[in-house]
């Protein structure tokens, strides 16, 4: 996706927050010290490996260091508490994932709400979802594989990063659009989804073209189609589900930039402005690419509907598929 022209520019110089035209006396610029960005999720993966990769980027150009915080546990959601009850002065951000639309409707007791208590900066990268199978496989292709499955209905198992994952929400998208039923079998992550489709434990898996990459590559598994509007240059030669005869099916796993709740707009569009300068950078694309990650940069209001909009879709989708945290 093509980063909007208006984002490559420059924001103005920032005051913070509360200085009017004509006040006399100096208020200090931001950012005045240095920025923490909570990452919810283990460090390695490739939403860690993103934000690891743009976080000194973007602070040489605000002039600040970016520490990267690792702050795991309860589906992101401990991580997402701790930037909702920090200060909104742009010094404490959340690097989140698509389980950020998803958790409302799975986690119960949080002390925060989701819709309320984050501001959106920016959609950074996306992380398309590709379907795999084991390499003995007889399906050649999705229409093969569909084939497959509507003769063993319920057989066939597919293996994902997790329950509630952008790979389960696929895969529960795959049996509606194309009218099969299978298996989910939820893992701990992408990559041991893919060893056990490598052992050939598994039909297929709904994962990242990163974790899916290797195990492809070594000839013990093969892509069938991407779950993104468009082929992704990492694997150009995997069509996306709608060329191969299922439209409909677009559901990536993905990272963004949050604030906390009241997040001066001056703030979120100057974050926004260096996110967009430092993605256009060829070693940042560079770095992205060997991710199999997507670059955006959306404005914070095109992120702000993307998230209205997505947590009603993963609301209704959870609720109808009746997907629950094991």
């Amino acid at each position: 996706m093509p980063l909007a022209r208006r984002a490559l520019l420059a924001a103005p110089a920032l005051l913070l927050p509360g200085l009017r035209p004509g006040t006399a006396r100096a208020q200090p610029a931001w950012p005045s010290r240095p920025i923490r960005l909570i990452v919810p999720f283990a460090a390695g993966g490739a939403a860690d490996s993103a934000a690891r990769t743009l976080a000194p980027r973007m602070g040489e150009r605000l002039g600040q260091t970016i520490v990267v915080e690792n702050r795991t546990g309860a589906g992101g959601s401990v991580g997402g508490s701790a930037v909702a009850q920090a200060a909104p002065d742009g010094h404490t951000l959340l690097w989140d994932a698509s389980s950020h639309l998803v958790n409302p409707a799975l986690l119960k007791g949080l002390p925060f709400d989701y819709a309320t208590a984050f501001t959106p900066v920016s959609l950074v990268t996306t992380f398309p979802q590709v379907l795999a199978v084991k390499v003995d496989s007889p399906a050649q292709d999705l229409a093969g594989f569909i084939a497959l499955a509507k003769s063993r209905p319920g057989q066939l198992n597919i293996g994902t990063q997790g329950n509630a994952t952008a790979g389960h929400l696929a895969v529960v998208r795959l049996g509606r659009l194309a009218g099969i039923e299978v298996q989910h079998v939820p893992y701990r992550g992408g990559s041991d989804a893919a060893r056990d489709i490598a052992g050939g434990n598994l039909d297929a898996v709904f994962i990242t073209a990163l974790s899916a990459g290797p195990v492809v590559a070594s000839g013990r598994a093969r892509f069938l189609a991407v779950a993104a509007e468009s082929r992704v240059s990492v694997q150009p030669d995997v069509p996306t589900f709608a060329e191969a005869g299922l439209p409909g099916l677009t559901l990536s796993e993905w990272a963004a930039l949050f604030g906390p709740a009241g997040l001066p707009p001056a703030i979120a569009e100057r974050l926004h402005a260096v996110l967009a300068e430092s993605l256009a950078e060829p070693e940042v694309q560079a770095r992205l690419a060997q991710l199999a990650a997507v670059p955006v940069g959306s404005s914070p209001a095109e992120f702000a509907r993307f998230v209205r909009e997505g947590r009603e879709s993963m609301a209704t989708l959870v609720r109808e598929a009746n997907i629950r945290v094991e």
